[in-house]
């Protein structure tokens, strides 16, 4: 297997950093943490599994959690660092951990009589479902399976575990395909006329332990396996997976991976020994009632992996009634300790209960919101506390569609409402199929019998996601509820055929490419064209909107160009409109009234062409100015290139004067040629016009508050012959209560903000041309065919246009925000970019001196709750700056 080298670290901003030093002096004393000598605010060592393990030892007591050592993630990173090697002392001090361990639990690894056994998991810093791998069963040979055997009474328990053992070894450690073993066991269950893995018996389970070491060269010595085990785990933070889930979920490759040693107990022992996960409230809705999943004699790799479909935990009352009542016990006692909804993983041994782990529970958006307004009333939490248990990345799956309640459709399958949302598509059957439909702009649904960790790109491709097996704990639900999708799970009357390439749903044969439709809030398939509705943000969510204004600093407005757009963002919560782009009121039915304009070639035809827009452009602003009903709104004036109303040169008859008028027009890079304030300098006619319109409709809506952008600006002087323009306009409609301001999207304004400011009332920085000009970056263009590039070779580790590249197109943003405050005080500064609607550049923007940032309509909610977490974050370190050090 090939060994990864360190990357160097790049930094969340998009800027790249050396990688920490990892030389002799740099290191820590150790590599290794017991369990008991470890806490919740060690998560960055230990990672997030090592460091909850440890702090729930402390909270549950060491009877209750399983002992154990974590492996330190600046153990992974010097292993990275050189090249695949075990740091120097590594090997010593596992020995040493594993001593203390054995001590403990009073068995030792390898024992023949009385064996010690252990699992062998990943721990990132932050939580990567199924991302990285795990090992069960380790210490198991053909001496310690008789012993296993023997002291537990069960022989097939004990070969079972064995099976699993060597199994788990050969795909993790050695790299054999899974289908090799799974193809094995089918065969053998056929020959034996079984359906369950469950009703292999113990010599049918020997057999098949041989067949699988017979596929590579199985380590029969435990000390061997674990240390092969802990290399493999650490290699998996490189594999593919692994690092397709951290580009998309933006986690530095810097921080590596834990890796945690723990005593196994076993689910697998009989029929009073079981494996689950539960939440102590409900995943979906965040109702405060436990939910979860569980099943009798497995594994827990049997829960998460969904090739068995799991009980649900509230049959766990009726099976183990005692174990029920602890459990639930438990979950209260860690959320409370935790201050948020918990996501657990237990086993239960011959009727006793261990805990194996916990976290914060991962949620969509609604069960987030509902959590955070249950324990403000609960007195759980405070307001800013409950708030920032909310991702507001995720909220936007609250204003995802749902199936129109009034419509009628035919179901014709159900399955476990696993993630909510409605979605509808193609079907395609593979990730890799979801991906490139994706890329041809094609929605689809991706359907599987069950997910696995290989398919996560398939899931940010897709819709929504469809598995005809596994519960809510599956890798589908896990990994569709994280990334907002909807999804159903389990679906047991949907069978997917892939050799055939063929869904089978009640009778039908489907193929790829037919449609599809699913609810995953309701666990509904349907085949018939059901129409989504948009959704109603729920009162809870109002609530924390409303928590969210009082703490908030930052203003939040919303770009539109329709009276639509504007009614739209208003309800969503805009405080006004930061940006409505003009040209796109002269789209469509005008755009011939514009080409009129630009191929005009006297003065007398522009006029009269102008004289015809201005009515239409009046109507527009009229209409988007009752919306706002007295909030701001930015009206910039025209911005791009003229020739985006003509027809292409070869549309026209060769020859013509038409043709030659619009190739005279056309430019070698017109996004940097003729646009924005160049346009109302060579045809201020046009801007007039624009101006004109403008101020006749707020003549007409007395509660009008007009603020007048003028783009692209780069030269001062070019602000004050368009604020010449404008004053004389305002001048002649006696309108006196507007402001005139620039749009910041070029470095020379921000370098020569100051000078600019004097003719400036406000600034609004448009970062997306901001981040194109000063990166020389072509959006269009770096998207498809760099990004991708440059992200695997850790230049970046996201798009600048996504999130604000704070080093670069940041530091402009700011620079121009104090040249020109420190011209004029008062002057008002906003951002009227995407990125005014990313919650990390909103963090960023928030200790900028900005005043307001403006997006989209439906990412409004998502940045007031991401401006609310910005201050809360900054008064806390405020507030731990000033509290005197002991």
């Amino acid at each position: 297997m090939a060994r990864a080298v360190l990357p160097r670290h790049v930094a969340p901003s998009g800027a790249i950093e050396q990688s920490a030093d990892t030389s002799a002096s740099a290191r820590l004393d150790s590599w290794v943490v017991d369990f008991a000598e470890g806490s919740r605010e060690m998560r960055e060592l230990l990672g997030g599994k090592g460091a909850n393990v440890a702090e729930m030892t402390r909270v549950l007591g060491p009877r209750m959690v399983p002992g154990g050592f974590t492996i330190t993630t600046q153990a992974c990173i010097a292993y990275m660092h050189d090249g695949g090697e075990l740091p120097d002392g590594l090997e010593a001090q596992v020995a040493d951990a594993l001593g203390r361990l054995e001590a403990q639990v009073g068995r030792h690894l390898g024992d023949g009589r009385d064996p010690l056994l252990v699992s062998v998991r990943s721990g990132a810093r932050e939580s990567m479902p199924g991302m990285l791998d795990t090992v069960l069963n380790l210490g198991l040979n053909d001496e310690t399976v008789a012993a296993l055997a023997e002291r537990s009474g069960n022989e097939r328990f004990a070969w079972d575990s064995y099976r699993r053992f060597v199994q788990m070894f050969g795909n993790v450690v050695l790299g054999v395909a899974g289908e090799r073993f799974e193809e094995a066991i089918a065969a053998s269950k056929a020959a034996r006329g079984v359906t369950l893995d469950t009703e292999l018996d113990a010599e049918a389970l020997r057999e098949l332990t041989r067949q699988f070491q017979g596929l590579y060269d199985f380590p029969s010595e435990p000390h061997e396996q674990l240390f092969r085990a802990i290399g493999a785990v650490f290699d998996s933070w490189q594999g593919d997976r692994a690092v397709t889930y951290r580009r998309l979920n933006h986690i530095p490759d810097m921080w590596g991976t834990a890796v945690n040693v723990q005593q196994m107990v076993f689910g697998n022992l009989g029929e009073r020994s079981g494996s689950g996960v539960a939440f102590s409230r409900d995943e979906l809705t965040g109702a405060p009632e436990p939910s979860g999943d569980f099943l009798t004699n497995a594994q827990g790799e049997d829960v998460v992996s969904g090739v068995r479909t799991p009980r649900d935990i509230r049959e766990l009352r009726a099976w183990l009634p005692e174990v029920h009542e602890q459990l639930l016990e438990i979950l209260g006692k860690l959320e409370r300790h935790y201050e948020n909804m918990q996501d657990t993983e237990f086993t239960v041994e011959e009727g006793r209960l261990f805990m194996l782990q916990t976290r914060d529970a991962k949620r969509p958006a609604q069960a987030a919101v509902r959590f955070a307004v249950d324990a403000v009333k609960e007195g759980l939490l405070d307001r800013a506390a409950a708030i920032l248990t909310i991702d507001p990345a995720t909220l936007d799956a609250l204003l995802h569609p749902t199936f129109d309640p009034g419509a009628d459709y035919e179901l014709i399958a159900s399955g476990v409402a696993a993630s909510p949302g409605a979605a509808a598509g193609e079907i395609v059957l593979s990730a890799a199929e979801a991906v490139a439909a994706a890329g041809e702009g094609r929605e689809v649904i991706l359907v599987r019998s069950f997910t696995e960790a290989d398919d996560i790109a398939g899931f940010h491709a897709a819709r929504g996601i469809l598995t005809s097996e596994g519960g809510k704990a599956s890798h589908a639900a896990l990994v569709a509820r994280g990334m907002g999708r909807p999804a159903v799970t389990g679906a047991a009357g949907v069978e997917v055929d892939l050799t055939a390439r063929v869904l089978r749903i009640a009778g039908r044969v489907l193929h790829a490419g037919d449609h599809i439709a699913i609810d995953g809030s309701l666990g509904r398939i349907t085949l018939d064209q059901v129409p989504l509705v948009e959704p109603e943000v729920s009162a809870e969510f109002q609530t924390v909107l409303g928590w969210c204004d009082e703490l908030r600093t930052l203003g939040v407005r919303a770009n539109a160009d329709t009276a639509d757009d504007a009614t739209k963002a208003i309800e969503l919560g805009a405080e006004g409109i930061g940006l409505c782009r003009t040209e796109h009121m002269f789209l469509g039915e005008r755009q011939p009234l514009m080409a009129a304009f630009i191929m005009a070639e006297e003065e007398a035809e522009r006029a009269a062409a102008i004289e015809q827009l201005r009515p239409l452009q009046e109507s527009d602003f009229e209409q988007i100015l009752t919306v706002l009903d007295g909030r701001p709104v930015t009206v910039r004036l025209l911005d791009p290139p003229l020739h985006e109303f003509l027809p292409h040169p070869q549309a026209l008859p060769e020859g013509s004067s038409a043709r030659r008028r619009v190739e005279q027009l056309q430019e070698s890079n017109p996004m940097l040629g003729t646009r924005g304030v160049r346009l109302g300098i060579l045809f201020p006619e046009l801007y007039e016009m624009q101006v004109r319109a403008l101020f006749a409709a707020a003549a007409r809506v007395p509660s009008a508050q007009i603020e007048v952008m003028v783009p692209l600006v780069a030269y001062e002087r070019e602000l004050a012959l368009v604020r010449e323009l404008i004053e004389g306009v305002a001048a002649e409609h006696d309108q006196h209560d507007y402001l005139i301001g620039t749009m910041i999207e070029l470095p020379r304004a921000c370098f020569q903000a100051d000078e600019i400011a004097r003719d400036a009332d406000f600034f609004s920085f448009g970062t997306n041309d901001l981040t194109q000009t000063a990166l020389g970056f072509s959006r269009d263009d770096i998207e498809g065919r760099v990004l991708g590039r440059y992200i695997d070779v850790k230049i970046l580790d996201r798009s600048p246009f996504e999130t604000l590249d704070t080093p670069g197109v940041g530091q402009m943003v700011r620079m121009g925000a104090w040249l020109g405050r420190s011209a004029k005080p008062e002057l008002k500064l906003g951002v009227c970019g995407e990125h005014g609607g990313d919650p990390d550049s909103i963090d960023f923007l928030h200790h900028s001196g900005i005043d307001y940032v403006s997006c989209s309509p439906y990412r409004v909610p998502i940045a007031r709750v991401a401006a609310a977490q910005a201050a809360i974050r900054a008064q806390a370190a405020m507030a731990a700056a000033e509290t005197p050090r002991s």
